[in-house]
């Protein structure tokens, strides 16, 4: 069955801005030698305990043994004032009649409430949420995206999922799952496209308003691939 998966930070809600000005703000009290800023957004897409550990061994100085969840907890606590659904998310998956669930290299406690926050929990109903904490290698290792297919019962064929970051689209790529990527969020610099498109992205969008077409493209050619191979 033809399935719509979305990343949720940066895809469902304008998380990232937020996050990534916490990080910022975070790291440079614990590891000052970096620029953090410049080398924040090589890591984007990770978990947050990845990221850390990422940006620690380009520092000499070492992270609180408590940093993720005092980054995780401190980024939650903004989250939940300033978050605002995606422009256009809504109208999208209230348009486009397929299954949808979510996969997030957040761990489930901040996606559920950036999901409700927003309201857009009552928009997905029942669609199941996949987080980072569900696999031993999250994104941009492809694992959790196969867990879901896995358990949502679908082909990874069959689906078709919204990602923003490298680390995402590289995931559901090498899972054998055709990746939209997304460039309208607030925190995306000039030429993620091409970096997404280098990932494996096989289209791009720049508004939620543009993924009811692109839906509708990717399920045109699903449905006439096993006529054309009839013909042959």
């Amino acid at each position: 069955m033809q399935t719509l998966i979305f990343d949720c930070d940066g895809v469902l809600v304008d998380s990232e801005a937020i996050a990534e000005a916490t990080l910022i703000e975070l790291l440079g009290e614990w590891l000052p030698d970096l620029d953090t800023e410049n080398v924040l957004r090589q890591a984007l897409g990770m978990t947050t305990a990845n990221i850390l550990h990422h940006l620690e061994l380009q520092s000499r100085h070492r992270l609180p043994a408590d940093a993720t969840q005092r980054v995780d907890t401190t980024i939650e606590a903004r989250l939940a004032e300033e978050l605002q659904a995606m422009p256009g998310v809504a109208a999208a998956i209230s348009a486009i009649p397929l299954p949808k669930a979510v996969v997030s290299n957040s761990r489930r406690q901040r996606v559920e409430a950036s999901l409700a926050c927003t309201g857009l929990d009552a928009l997905l109903g029942e669609a199941p949420i996949f987080t980072a904490d569900e696999v031993e290698h999250p994104k941009p290792d492809p694992a959790l995206y196969r867990l879901a297919a896995t358990r949502l019962g679908v082909a990874v064929g069959e689906c078709l999922v919204i990602e923003d970051s490298v680390a995402g689209v590289t995931a559901a790529h090498a899972a054998g799952m055709t990746v939209v990527g997304f460039i309208g969020a607030s925190h995306i610099e000039a030429g993620q496209a091409a970096r997404l498109e280098a990932a494996g992205a096989w289209r791009v969008i720049e508004h939620m308003q543009h993924l009811a077409e692109l839906v509708s493209d990717w399920r045109g050619a699903a449905l006439s691939l096993p006529s054309r191979r009839r013909k042959k």
